[in-house]
């Protein structure tokens, strides 16, 4: 077992060229590289949840968009993702990528530790992810310690694009929009009740769904009314999480996800009103897991 916790490969060949393989995978899409001999080749596909998606429907997927544009053969595969605090979804994840890429030693961990690897390497941190979904966590420079999962969109996510997302649904079905807003929601999505009710509440990823509504409070920066929204759902996230985290005075606070990247200067402003330092903010943990594996 590396630190990472993958098996080691019952053979191994001293000329063989070590190919890494490094996926960064949430509820919506998956980032994934290929490292060969210090050259980067990236793959996008959709997210893959082991609580969406079943073992031979991952597998399809992985198979399908991943192992058919990787030409060379797989030495390691290092997996984060969603979902996998659960040990019966690691073990699941494990065998699907052991049988897409045979012969390669496999780590499968939940996305919390690849963020906390992307963002603080071997130092100590505070390490929040804030996209589609949320969470938080301390890490000490070596595991993690203390962790604050997000529980979904239907319990928790405070902050997160599926929870702003909601923020927004509810103030255009409600009327608490102004006109100004009002016309601008209507012109940019043309929906109604009626589709919004049944994509929320019959169709699949109701998550990617609400989230996607984030992007019209990233359009409509300066509104008060998105100002509002803004400061509200993230400080939701603070006072329910970071909050309850000792540390988090006392060390950095990291943020990855298209929500922290997109509205770092609400972070900022929050930050300093709770006293915290505000350390680095990514828009996805792949630049700093590639530093790490390599």
């Amino acid at each position: 077992m590396n630190e990472a916790g993958a098996e080691e490969p019952k053979t191994k060949n001293p000329k063989q060229k070590i190919m890494k393989l490094i996926c960064d995978s949430g509820a919506t899409k998956a980032e994934w590289c290929l490292l060969n001999n210090g050259k980067k080749k990236f793959i996008q596909t959709e997210g893959i949840s082991p609580y969406f998606l079943s073992a031979a429907e991952i597998k399809e997927l992985v198979t399908g968009e991943v192992g058919s544009k990787v030409k060379q053969e797989v030495s390691e595969v290092y997996f984060y993702g969603t979902g996998l605090f659960d040990a019966d979804n690691v073990k699941m994840m494990k065998k699907v990528l052991q049988q897409c890429f045979p012969g390669a030693k496999v780590s499968a961990d939940h996305d919390m530790l690849g963020a906390a690897h992307a963002l603080c390497g071997n130092e100590k941190g505070i390490v929040c992810n804030l996209g589609t979904g949320t969470f938080s966590c301390y890490y000490n420079g070596k595991k993690i310690t203390t962790s604050r999962p997000g529980d979904g969109y239907v319990l928790g996510d405070e902050g997160s694009g599926a929870y702003l997302g909601k923020k927004v649904i509810q103030h255009y079905l409600y009327k608490i929009f102004d006109e100004e807003l009002m016309y601008r929601f209507d012109e940019v999505y043309s929906t109604n009740r009626s589709e919004i009710i049944d994509k929320v509440y019959r169709k699949p990823f109701p998550n990617r769904y609400l989230a996607s509504y984030a992007l019209f409070l990233a359009e409509n920066r300066g509104h008060y009314m998105v100002e509002n929204i803004l400061e509200d759902g993230i400080n939701d996230f603070f006072f329910y999480h970071l909050n309850k985290f000792p540390e988090a005075w006392k060390s950095p606070i990291y943020f990855t996800g298209s929500v922290a990247f997109g509205f770092k200067d609400v972070l900022k402003n929050l930050c300093e009103s709770y006293g915290f330092e505000l350390g680095k903010v990514l828009q996805k943990p792949m630049p700093g897991l590639i530093a790490y594996h390599r």
